[in-house]
């Protein structure tokens, strides 16, 4: 009796070294807030014997002064392509390893990474693309049009607002006074702001998360806006649309990035290419219902998804649209015509 417990303590024992010996591998990710399905990083956490660690960050900003600011233990990283871009000059992302990344190759729609600041994939991956537009109320609206001249409509006075973002809109003044939205020449950055400070006489404010409300909400009858705020917000109110002016407008991606010095480069590149595979890609994007470029996934999202105009931007729409990029020090002339703006 005394050999055969001896046997099974002995049993167990083996049993309970060999599940600690192995500690489970992590992968801390850098990401927006609410910006991933909670129940696809459990199925990559199961199938991958391993332990996701999420922090969240509400600007590019903020991030990228946390990571030069010296914080270390993050694998990857979710920048804007305009960030993306800054951060690989400054040596501070590894080179993707694309032979990890077969799902990546197999399934990444090329016809929005034409739009894309690294063509060719060498350091970002494109998880979620953002197109800058109008949403507005289309029973509250009358006769309206595909333009940005709508800010100017004296019928929609105080009651309208544009992003308090000096790249989205000093953009969108540069583009309409026929100039590149990444324009860094003084003369025409000083027609942008002519152009936006017409504007301002006739919105309510400046403003992001809580101009999505007020539309939803009917207190503004229009915003300039994201497609994907307004897929989250046409989804629940059927009178809100959204449209990108027949001028053009901005782009980015949201991109997956290792850092250079990621604790474990090998998992992060499992987490990409799993976030890749069809299936995994289509749930993702019904939960947080901004579109991936994945050629297949796309087709299997919900179908009020599929026919929402905010998640398929056709591609004749998309060509007019143009990405933001890193500015380096010339930003600080955008600085100055912001505040410009801002104080008049």
């Amino acid at each position: 009796m005394k050999k055969l417990f001896s046997a099974v303590v002995l049993a167990l024992a083996a049993v309970l070294l060999s599940s600690c010996g192995k500690p489970q591998e992590v992968l801390t990710i850098y990401n927006w807030g609410d910006y991933i399905s909670p129940e696809v990083v459990k199925k990559f956490e199961k199938e991958f014997n391993c332990k996701v660690k999420l922090d969240v960050f509400d600007s590019n900003e903020a991030m990228y002064a946390k990571l030069k600011a010296g914080a270390k233990g993050y694998d990857i990283v979710v920048p804007s392509s305009y960030m993306a871009e800054l951060m690989q000059k400054q040596n501070m992302l590894a080179t993707l390893n694309h032979t990890l990344l077969p799902n990546v190759t197999k399934y990444v729609d090329k016809s929005y990474t034409k739009l894309s600041l690294d063509k060719e994939l060498k350091y970002t991956v494109p998880y979620f693309a953002s197109f800058t537009g109008i949403g507005y109320n289309t029973k509250k609206v009358k006769d309206f049009k595909p333009t940005w001249r709508m800010f100017e409509r004296a019928d929609l006075k105080g009651r309208c607002s544009l992003l308090n973002d000096l790249r989205e809109v000093i953009g969108i003044g540069l583009l309409m006074t026929g100039h590149d939205m990444n324009s860094t020449e003084q003369k025409e950055l000083d027609e942008a702001v002519k152009q936006v400070l017409v504007w301002k006489k006739n919105i309510a404010k400046f403003e992001v998360d809580d101009a999505k409300r007020a539309l939803a909400a009917g207190e503004f009858v229009m915003i300039q806006t994201y497609s994907g705020d307004m897929l989250q917000v046409s989804s629940e109110n059927k009178d809100i649309a959204f449209v990108i002016p027949k001028e053009g407008s901005s782009f980015t991606f949201d991109n997956f990035a290792i850092l250079k010095d990621a604790p474990n480069a090998a998992l992060a590149h499992k987490f990409i290419n799993f976030i890749y595979r069809p299936d995994i890609c289509a749930e993702n994007m019904n939960e947080i219902m901004y579109v991936t470029p994945h050629t297949e996934a796309v087709k299997l999202v919900d179908e009020a998804l599929q026919k929402n105009p905010a998640f398929l931007i056709p591609e004749d729409v998309r060509a007019k649209c143009q990405p933001q990029k890193d500015l380096g020090a010339e930003n600080s002339k955008y600085v100055k015509a912001w505040e410009l703006i801002r104080q008049k």
